[in-house]
């Protein structure tokens, strides 16, 4: 079977859920992923998204879109970001999908930027990030989906930046409602070797957010697709590809570039 595709509400033109779920089917998707703003906001929409799902709209993941996350400095604000993973993992729970994903944090500080070193010590970094990824690994068993720990590259966070270091907080987390999030956009800054850290990380492997290596659509940019894409059916990847990039050109025009690039790329199975 091929891998599944989704596309960022956000870059899908349309008035109602309905509408951006029946023009990205129309365009080669199979869902959409939402986007999940704070002060609960993601919950305050779920009679909307309670009546796109009795329209048949495909909703598997949520992605965070707040100031702040889970590893920020102050405890204030870690611990609201912590409350909204967790009403955006009981949402996702319910309207059937899969989970809800966070990076550690984004834009609150780089060691590539002055002043090169952050207020808090990488063994402070960690425990509150165990602490928090615990907490929801927690509630996200509970309700039956995953949450999903996100590397970004080294410019927008400093304490998560590779597949290799998420997989290895989800490990100190050990629980198996922990995953990692692989975006091709930060790999493709990040990671010496695209596909070993693919490989290495198939364990923990449980979502993919797709961008080029421009940030645009795939097929803008220079990422080898069919590459990609045959290395995670021989990892067995089981989840989805997301779109998650900004739009070079038109923008429907741009989304089905992107779906033709994605779905051309997959590798046929041999026939039986």
């Amino acid at each position: 079977m091929s891998i599944p595709i989704a596309c960022q509400e956000q870059l899908l033109p349309g008035t109602s859920l309905s509408q951006k779920f029946a023009l990205a089917a129309a365009l080669g998707y199979q869902g959409i992923e939402l986007r999940g703003r704070g002060d609960l906001a993601f919950a305050g929409r779920l009679p909307e998204l309670r009546r796109a799902r009795a329209e048949g709209v495909v909703m598997p993941t949520v992605c965070v879109e707040m100031d702040h996350f889970i590893g920020d400095f102050d405890p204030a604000r870690s611990r609201d970001a912590v409350a909204n993973l967790r009403s955006q993992l009981s949402v996702i729970a319910e309207l059937g999908g899969v989970g809800a994903m966070t990076p550690a944090a984004w834009g609150m500080f780089s060691r590539r930027l002055p002043p090169f070193e952050p207020p808090r010590p990488p063994g402070g970094d960690r425990q509150v990030l165990v602490d928090a990824l615990g907490v929801l690994g927690e509630h996200a068993r509970a309700e039956g989906v995953v949450l999903f720990l996100e590397p970004l590259n080294r410019y927008e966070d400093h304490m998560v930046n590779r597949l290799d270091e998420a997989v290895t907080l989800c490990a100190a987390v050990g629980l198996p409602s922990v995953r990692v999030v692989a975006d091709t956009f930060h790999m493709n800054i990040e990671e010496d070797d695209v596909h070993g850290a693919l490989r290495a990380a198939a364990p923990y492997l449980g979502h993919v957010q797709v961008s080029d290596s421009n940030r645009c659509q795939p097929g803008a940019g220079h990422l080898d697709w069919p590459a990609l894409l045959r290395t995670l059916r021989e990892i067995g990847y089981p989840g989805w590809l997301a779109l998650e990039c900004r739009l070079r050109g038109d923008p429907v025009r741009a989304l089905q570039q992107a779906a033709i690039v994605l779905r051309h790329a997959q590798p046929r199975q041999a026939a039986a």
